[in-house]
């Protein structure tokens, strides 16, 4: 599975959000679009696999919440079952800009989407 495959399941499945939202800005006479990773009636999350791709998740949010004045969130995608030297990097910057962190284990995702059903027959009733 790649990032995005993990990014839908938690925005759709666990935190009731969109994937991919697109954001116009303007910059000088020039428009550009910033594309979030997830977005719900609260936050704009941006979403990474504990790799050094996701350094910069933190601007990414806070860039994101300058746009729709939602809160800023950063998810990590943990693969290995071990904070390492990305995700504490990321965790401290998070904290030192008060943006919230979180961490999900790339199983915990899995099993949830493979059992989301379970839970939809339960609401039902069926």
């Amino acid at each position: 599975m790649y990032e995005g495959n993990f990014t839908a399941i938690l925005c759709s499945l666990l935190l009731g959000g969109e994937t991919e939202v697109r954001h116009p800005y303007n910059v000088g006479y020039d428009l550009h679009f910033i594309r979030v990773d997830c977005e719900n009636d609260s936050h704009v999350l941006e979403v990474g696999l504990d790799k050094r791709s996701s350094l910069d998740s933190v601007q990414q949010a806070l860039f994101a919440a300058s746009r729709t004045g939602k809160a800023p969130m950063v998810v990590m995608i943990d693969t290995d079952g071990r904070e390492d030297q990305y995700e504490y990097r990321v965790r401290t910057a998070a904290k030192m800009a008060g943006v919230e962190y979180r961490v999900y284990d790339k199983d915990f995702l899995i099993r949830w989407q493979m059992t989301d059903y379970l839970r939809n027959a339960a609401r039902t009733g069926m």
